[in-house]
């Protein structure tokens, strides 16, 4: 609990400013009024959610399992190292740990006031084969339960749930892990059993939660992507009438309206949400349109084509999933959404990665399960494989994860303010030491300069990454893991880092601890805009290993010091920064 309010305390502050109030409830259903969602009163709601992927939907690449890819594949690989008891078990235990009111809590102190829930079908119904009686629907209790428990922590926490079928009957695309689909079964659109189920099953959702402000909605179908007219449209983003969909759609919704006159009825077009051709015009007078955006750039022109729609069927925007990039995009993406009164859920929260605020810590013995499950390694004894599934269940709770503060900052108050605060507190004393990788959290140029700063992994011709490491934090800044912790990589020419730190009045001596191959490397160090001294790393001082560059006569004020480190020459690596009191 001390982590959680630690976060909690470091945004208090400004979610002040930003959260809706306590009583936001209290001003009745959200609705789409025109181009925006308002409250009951008509107040405007910019959504500003976090979607719970790998709760009750796991895909292979949020646990390093990208080979295995669906849910039903990898529980079928935990069965195998683990046997049939210990799985139902884990897979009871995973649902229990993943996701719990901590987890609700903390991403309202942080500014969140909505999350978007991706369901699994198969936690409220059972599959249309494994039903006793054909055509009937047998309702499993268990996902409502769960659904029941995460409204009663939203309602508290006075922040919206929406809810998204992210696996529906038969599964709704060709993209087989998004929605645990068989291929060797039915589809949802080659069954109409599985698309009536599906209809029946949003139609129990909304009897249930018809008188429940909490719910900010219903995200109807995730993500389809189905060649409707063309099977080799394995997609959907060639599509050009979209018949299927938009039935099931108007089925689905019609459904909702006979037991819920009251929410928000969302649609998501082919092609992973963004193709919309003959999808409109809509048929319902509160609906919201979703689209989902991923590795493009963040300006108008992206999202272009939805401003139209937007604007021509007066109909709100949502912008339902996005994500899996730096800090720099993030903050691009909400300011563009939220300067077009788009409000937006990212996805996700949490995962065996640094691209989301809580980064699940890999357990001892995982690589080994992942070798063998990829054919790499002998398959390890029960007791191993056990062991590091139980050490899984344990990581996934909250308390046990890694909170990526730069990424919730990132999102809430760099979308806001252009300033940088210290990612750590650095009090400079007679002999200290701060890592390199603690730089100041702030955009791109205010906090730090970086020539290559997100993914851009679908925009043709653009090769660039972000952080090339993948470690420890999500901005464009390189940082790689080493024995003893992390230090800054393929640096460039011109890319510079800035520090604040505490100080008293006095004269430094300042050490950069770098490695450099053949003295590569040219390096600044200014304070406060002061003029900056510069240090070549020459031959003569390079070793193998790191070695330290000495800068004298630094002189640092009583109080709050900008210090700002700059490449004039890249090449080198950079480990810590040492101060020493003349």
């Amino acid at each position: 609990m001390k982590y959680y309010r630690s976060a909690a305390r470091y945004f208090g502050a400004f979610v002040l400013i930003i959260l809706f109030t306590a009583s936001a409830y209290s001003q009745g259903f959200l609705k789409a009024n025109g181009r925006l969602i308002v409250d009951g009163k008509g107040n405007k709601i910019i959504l500003r959610g976090m979607g719970l992927g790998g709760w009750m939907l796991q895909e292979g690449y949020m646990f390093k399992l990208g080979n295995l890819g669906r849910q039903y594949i990898i529980r079928q690989h935990i069965e195998d190292v683990a046997g049939a008891e210990y799985t139902a078990k884990f897979y009871d235990k995973w649902l229990t740990n993943h996701t719990r009111k901590i987890d609700v809590d903390s991403m309202a102190a942080w500014g969140f006031n909505s999350i978007r829930l991706p369901m699994h079908y198969n936690l409220y119904t059972l599959s249309v084969d494994k039903e006793p009686v054909a055509g009937k629907n047998t309702w499993v209790e268990k996902g409502f339960a769960m659904t029941d428990s995460l409204v009663k922590w939203c309602r508290a926490a006075h922040i919206y749930l929406i809810l998204d079928l992210h696996a529906a009957p038969g599964g709704q695309g060709n993209d087989l892990p998004i929605s645990d689909r068989d291929p060797d079964k039915p589809s949802l659109w080659e069954s109409k059993a599985n698309q009536d189920k599906m209809i029946a099953l949003w139609k129990k959702l909304a009897q249930r939660y018809a008188n429940e402000p909490a719910i900010g909605g219903y995200d109807i179908i995730n993500e389809p992507n189905w060649g409707f007219e063309s099977a080799d449209d394995k997609r959907g983003t060639s599509e050009t009438k979209n018949e299927p969909l938009r039935k099931l759609m108007m089925d689905i919704t019609t459904a909702i309206r006979e037991v819920d006159k009251n929410h928000i009825v969302i649609v998501e077009g082919n092609g992973f949400g963004n193709n919309y051709r003959g999808i409109f015009p809509l048929w319902d007078n509160n609906m919201v349109v979703s689209f989902h955006k991923y590795g493009n750039f963040n300006n108008v022109k992206a999202i272009q084509s939805f401003l139209i729609l937007s604007e021509q069927y007066n109909v709100p925007l949502w912008l339902g999933e996005s994500g899996e990039n730096s800090d720099t995009w993030f903050t691009e993406a909400i300011k563009l959404a939220e300067s077009n009164n788009i409000g937006w859920a990212w996805w996700q929260l949490k995962k065996m990665a640094i691209a989301n605020p809580l980064e699940i810590k890999v357990p001892v013995g995982y690589q080994k399960l992942v070798d063998y499950w990829g054919g790499k390694a002998a398959k390890p004894s029960q007791g191993e494989a056990t062991a590091t599934l139980d050490e899984l269940l344990e990581n996934i709770k909250q308390e046990n994860n890694i909170y990526h503060k730069d990424i919730t900052d990132a999102m809430f108050r760099q979308v806001r303010l252009a300033t940088a605060i210290p990612f750590k507190r650095n009090i400079i004393g007679s002999n200290t030491t701060i890592n390199a990788v603690d730089y100041d959290m702030g955009s791109q140029r205010i906090a730090y300069f970086d020539k290559d700063t997100a993914s851009y992994q679908y925009t043709p011709g653009v090769k660039t990454v972000g952080n090339k490491g993948r470690a420890y934090r999500n901005e464009g800044v390189d940082i790689q893991a080493d024995e003893t912790g992390y230090h800054i990589f393929s640096i460039e020419d011109s890319e510079w880092l800035q520090y604040t730190v505490q100080a008293g009045k006095g004269t430094y001596t300042v050490k950069l601890l770098v490695s450099s191959e053949g003295g590569k490397g040219k390096v600044s160090l200014s304070v406060d805009n002061n003029p900056a001294q510069t240090v070549g790393l020459t031959a003569a001082t390079s070793i193998a290993g790191w070695y330290p560059v000495e800068i004298k006569g630094i002189k640092l004020n009583k109080g709050v010091n900008k210090l700002r480190v700059l490449a004039d020459e890249g090449g080198f690596n950079f480990k810590s920064i040492q101060f020493i009191k003349d």
